[in-house]
């Protein structure tokens, strides 16, 4: 008798997963937990990030790249011939802005407190108007 009520239980717990699979168009807001890994302010590639999404699935190897209209998130890609295939990407437009914008949104705040941790950690100020520089980055 155990083994009908795990295969029950699987076949809920399929059920309640299945309405927000691919086929579902609603717009549900997804939870993004990005962690910057690296910060290279003078390079074209900016950092790299983790992002781990609703607590179910994580992204490693995410680049904030400077282009030539501002920051743009970078999925991890491998290349094929001349071009790069991206292994994991957002496939709704809002989902790839949500994406954007928590990745974007987490580099420039860990800008803003590396440069206020370096100023403390240093004893240094930045003169007014001016943004301090990361040391070591």
């Amino acid at each position: 008798m155990p083994k009908a009520k795990t295969a029950q239980s699987r076949a809920e717990t399929t059920e309640q997963l299945a309405p927000s699979g691919a086929g579902n168009k609603e717009n549900s807001l997804l939870q993004f937990d990005v962690r910057i890994q690296s910060i290279r302010p003078r390079e074209s590639i900016k950092g790299t990030a983790s992002v781990n999404i609703n607590g179910a699935f994580a992204i490693r190897g995410v680049k904030i790249i400077e282009g030539s209209n501002g920051l743009f998130v970078s999925m991890p890609s491998y290349k094929v011939g001349n071009e790069y295939k991206d292994i994991c990407f957002p496939i709704t437009q809002e989902c790839r802005k949500q994406l954007h914008e928590a990745v974007i949104g987490a580099y420039e705040q860990a800008i803003s407190q590396g440069q206020d941790t370096v100023a403390k950690h240093h004893g240094m100020q930045a003169p007014e108007g001016q943004p301090m520089e990361m040391a070591g980055m």
